[in-house]
């Protein structure tokens, strides 16, 4: 194996992935597992065993590969879902299961917290779960004297510092990118607030210390190496970079962390991250200013459903095609469900893929539908481009926030699993954008190969090749100079066809609403009374 290598690895909501990367950025092996999320208790969560199970799992996977022991690499890093709440106590033990970015209980806070700090505040940012549960007097909320992330829980168990990126640390609570720390004025506005709702600990002595892309944020121990390997093969001491969110890493694995870049990541969410140039007019409660790795503000329309229930009805058709003795994998049956959704005529078909609560629309639970007039044309096709303009509708209606603050944006690159299915998502985006979208080759790897490269990010600068280039430079120097893209422009008939279907699509909200107010969800109160 050669000397210079890195390792990333990103916790997403149904995959743990593994990449190795060579020092140009090129991928030598990947590994993954499989996992899903539970609702518990109403709550949306992984538990912990299946944290350090499914880390085992992707890296023993990534391993057999290579099909050859792997003592060191240059440098690691470690990204997940931003956002939600792992409060431990003194004594380092999980006082509550950990609540993730898809709860949509901390409405009480968000407003509260939004109201008092004068910046919005979404449901899923760290502070918003811990002031919902100092305001619900929750036994627990006095005995927390540490917060973090998934990766930073997952950096913790593997290098034993407490610290943050910038870009995730950015969902916990507000960044002042002008000193890349916590907004010391929030933070104490905050504090007073807290203390009168009963609070006894200071903000900034639970929070992990943030870092910027590029810092040293410990190094691999004995007890990380044998958690990641139990084969004993991995040897302690190397390098990782500061943990990071699936935000940051998109950004990074697109290119896109400089002023007037922008990327969509279109996964089991799905979310527009664009690189601001100067900082909003106002706050707006549709989009979410965080940072990219380096601490650069951005501007986030974060919406909690994106294609797994596009991805469900694949898999019904994945056991059509089986049952009829085919052999396509899930890439293949994608490609096929979807080939015709752009070709197909606006006849009346919509489909809502709500599966959670999707605060963009003011929803507090979903119903994932598929409604037709009667006069409609029913078919692969159209039934297909339902589901597909589907994924992008409520994305679509926060982005017009951006517009009303005329936020200038030169490039904007797609990526996530939706991608590998051919050009057809990418003219979906472009038609819903109404703008250029480029997709990389990385658009599948998505954020653990990000992850890597800030690893190797790291490794730069600690050996002087970063030269004192910054993230966005030194990505464009290095790893996207040469890098193919594919770039689409959408034609006017596409953005008009789109335009109609989400003015049909807003105006059926109603049956969304509807049907969440009258339809119990029987899977959840079966699961519920069995645990």
């Amino acid at each position: 194996m050669s000397a210079e290598t890195y390792l990333g690895i990103e916790l997403g909501s149904t995959r743990i992935k593994a990449c190795l990367i060579d020092g140009s950025g090129a991928t030598l092996a990947t590994g993954s597992h499989a996992w899903e999320n539970r609702l518990v208790d109403g709550l949306w969560t992984y538990p912990l065993d299946e944290v350090r199970d499914g880390l085992q799992a992707a890296y023993a996977d990534l391993v057999g590969a290579l099909d050859a022991p792997l003592a060191t690499v240059s440098g690691i890093g470690v990204s997940a879902m931003m956002h939600g709440y792992l409060a431990f106590d003194g004594d380092d033990e999980l006082l509550v299961p950990f609540r993730t970015w898809r709860n949509t209980n901390t409405g009480p806070a968000a407003e509260q917290l939004s109201a008092a700090l004068g910046v919005n505040i979404p449901l899923r940012w760290s502070i918003a779960h811990l002031h919902q549960a100092i305001l619900d007097t929750e036994p627990h909320a006095p005995r927390v004297r540490r917060l973090t992330t998934l990766a930073g829980y997952v950096h913790g168990l593997l290098t034993g510092r407490h610290v943050l990126g910038v870009g995730d640390a950015s969902g916990m609570f507000p960044i002042d990118s002008s000193t890349g720390d916590y907004d010391a004025e929030l933070v104490a506005r905050y504090d007073e607030l807290a203390t009168a709702a009963g609070a006894t600990t200071q903000l900034t002595d639970l929070l992990p210390q943030v870092l910027p892309a590029g810092a040293d944020a410990g190094a691999l121990t004995a007890e990380g190496a044998a958690l990641l390997d139990p084969s004993g093969a991995l040897r302690p001491g190397i390098p990782f970079s500061p943990p990071e969110g699936d935000a940051g890493t998109g950004m990074v694995a697109t290119n896109a962390v400089s002023p007037r870049t922008a990327n969509v990541s279109a996964g089991t969410s799905i979310f527009a991250m664009v690189v601001l140039e100067r900082a909003l007019a106002r706050p707006r409660p549709e989009i979410d200013v965080v940072t990219t790795p380096a601490g650069l503000p951005v501007a986030m329309v974060h919406c909690n459903n994106g294609s797994s229930e596009l991805g469900a009805w694949v898999g019904v058709f994945a056991e059509f095609a089986s049952a009829l003795g085919s052999t396509a994998g899930s890439d293949e049956i994608f490609a096929a469900v979807l080939g015709g959704a752009l070709d197909a005529g606006d006849d009346g078909v919509l489909a809502y893929n709500l599966l959670s609560g999707e605060p963009v629309l003011g929803t507090d639970e979903g119903r994932p539908l598929v409604v037709r007039t009667p006069g409609s044309r029913l078919t692969l096709a159209t039934f297909a481009r339902a589901q597909l303009f589907g994924v992008f509708a409520a994305l679509s209606v926060g982005m017009r926030g951006l517009a009303d603050e005329d936020v200038t944006v030169d490039a904007v690159v797609g990526h996530g699993g939706l991608f590998r299915a051919g050009e057809v998502a990418q003219r979906a985006l472009a038609a819903a954008l109404d703008a250029p979208v480029a997709v990389g080759e990385s658009a599948g790897e998505g954020g653990a190969w990000g992850m890597a490269l800030l690893a190797a990010y790291r490794g730069a600068v600690d050996s002087g090749v970063a030269s004192g280039r910054d993230l966005g430079t030194w990505l464009a120097d290095e790893i996207f100079a040469d890098a193919p893209m594919r770039t689409v422009e959408p034609t006017a008939s596409e953005v008009e066809a789109y335009a109609s279907y989400l003015e049909n699509w807003q105006a059926g909200l109603a049956i969304e609403r509807a049907a969440i107010g009258s339809i119990g969800d029987r899977a959840v109160a079966a699961q519920e009374e069995s645990e």
